[in-house]
């Protein structure tokens, strides 16, 4: 018998489901730690909007939604409300995006 016969179909994962996973919420947010003191406002503005980005991405990847192109700002800020994040700003968005398209 050829060894193909015997291998066993794997079960679906998130990736190959027919559908999505919903997310296990809430999420418990990482303990926060105070940021370095110094740097300018800006600094610390652009960090906190690519940590926001950054869990809206992987919220979304959890989601089923693996294309920037599937990532619409309606779709961004629903999944925002979902994990109980504010909103994001249209610059956020975009950033989710990118980080959507340039993860590899």
């Amino acid at each position: 018998m050829p060894a193909a016969a015997l291998k066993t179909k794997p079960l679906p994962t998130q990736s190959t489901a027919k559908r999505s996973v919903q997310l296990d919420s809430p999420y418990v947010p990482m303990q926060k730690r105070a940021l370095p003191a110094g740097r300018p406002r800006d600094w610390y503005v652009t960090h906190n909007r690519r940590l926001k980005a950054m869990r809206l991405a992987i919220a979304l990847l959890d989601l089923g939604i693996y294309l920037p192109d599937q990532a619409r700002n309606e779709t961004i800020r629903s999944t925002a409300e979902k994990i109980g994040v504010h909103p994001p700003s249209d610059t956020t968005c975009h950033m989710v995006r990118a980080f959507m398209r340039y993860s590899r």
